[in-house]
């Protein structure tokens, strides 16, 4: 007879922070590609939370290292990741996601009929996009014109409403131009940000197992974890989320535990778990994958931190203080030429040994962004993405 395994929040928390080098940093060495990877990417919408995320888990990085990562040995690739929002991916799984993510159901336009382009015009958007980049470094203007000109005049029509301005129609889709593996961020040049063509690579010929690798990937770094959890971390279809984890299950490649008493999902035979709960502090930025992908949101922001760390249930507004592997504070750094002050404010008592490991805390922040900290515990007063 076979018995479902029993998982604890303790346990999955302790499992997460191992897996992802927040029970301890990876050694000095690790290429920070592999930093990257464990996390399933870093959100780059802001390159410094992106450094900050992938330095407070590596000995020694600092945001030279990930900057040399992406811009000299490329072994980064800075493009649209899950959400359609900014990451930097490991170069080397970036066929992976380009597959997994194109996969995903792209759901009903949010914009009005005269708005939209039909799945045909988006087709040739990011078709165009994918040639007017090949070799070469664009600015958003300059790939613009490159793809009306490709496309037609309806390409360019500013129609799309965003930040208070009104941006060309093909603009919908450029983000899935970067899941289709056609545009990655380059070099900036002065001010302004550079597009090109990452260097293509093997893609799965058979999507069912890419999305069966994409789903173990994704299990081994926040597993347990149901359907909706994953819908939610893709913002997928939750109906075809819970397809997909049928078929697999199906096929023998997920098995389902009980977490904390209700139904979840590992890869199968992966359900070794810490013996000891995960210990000590950490501070994570901005959009920092541990508390995006953290599941359930109630369990990782527990009592006062639901409402002070969270902006309408949504994880990644603040920075926010871990300790025991649960949301237990929120931060914020302000920098000054060579000096930045940390403000921390935390939401429980901190014992002594704590206190300690903060201050350690906050020297490792300064040495990821190259600067001279200065610790203040008290009310963050300024706002989300401050």
């Amino acid at each position: 007879m076979t018995t479902t395994r029993k998982i604890t929040w303790d346990a999955a928390s302790a499992r997460r922070a191992e897996r992802q080098f927040l029970a301890g940093p990876a050694r000095t060495g690790t290429p920070v590609a592999e930093v990257v990877g464990a996390m399933l990417g870093a959100h780059a919408q802001v390159l410094s939370a992106a450094e900050v995320s992938v330095g407070m888990r590596a000995d020694g990085v600092t945001r030279a290292d990930v900057r040399a990562a992406l811009w000299d040995n490329r072994s980064l690739v800075k493009t649209y990741g899950p959400r359609g929002t900014v990451h930097l991916l490991a170069a080397r799984e970036l066929p992976l996601f380009s597959a997994a993510l194109t996969a995903v159901p792209t759901g009903r336009s949010p914009f009005p009929p005269g708005v939209r382009l039909t799945e045909e015009q988006a087709g040739q958007v990011v078709a165009a996009i994918g040639d007017a980049l090949d070799g070469r470094f664009l600015t958003l203007d300059e790939l613009s014109e490159e793809v009306v000109a490709r496309t037609g005049p309806w390409a360019g029509d500013r129609v799309m409403p965003a930040f208070q301005d009104l941006w060309p129609r093909w603009r919908q889709v450029m983000h899935r131009a970067g899941w289709a593996g056609t545009l990655c961020f380059g070099p900036n040049r002065g001010r302004k940000a550079t597009y090109t063509r990452p260097v293509p690579g093997d893609l799965e010929t058979d999507p069912r197992d890419t999305l069966a690798a994409f789903v173990h990937r994704y299990l081994y770094a926040y597993g347990p974890a149901t359907p909706q959890h994953f819908a939610r971390w893709l913002a997928a279809p939750p109906g075809w989320a819970t397809a997909l984890f049928g078929e697999l299950a199906s096929a023998g490649r997920i098995e389902e535990v009980l977490f904390e008493g209700t139904p979840a999902w590992v890869a199968a035979g992966d359900t070794d778990v810490p013996e000891r709960p995960a210990r000590g502090v950490r501070l994570l930025p901005y959009f920092d994958a541990y508390v995006i992908a953290g599941q359930p949101r109630e369990r990782l922001f527990p009592g006062a931190a639901y409402e002070r760390a969270l902006g309408g249930g949504q994880a990644g507004n603040h920075p926010v203080l871990l300790v025991d592997g649960v949301v237990a504070g929120v931060w914020h750094q302000r920098r000054r030429g060579r000096r930045t002050t940390v403000t921390v404010e935390p939401l429980v008592r901190l014992t002594a040994r704590q206190e300690r490991e903060l201050g350690e805390q906050v020297e490792r922040v300064g040495e990821v962004l190259e600067a001279v900290p200065e610790l203040v515990v008290g009310k963050v007063t300024v706002g989300p993405h401050a």
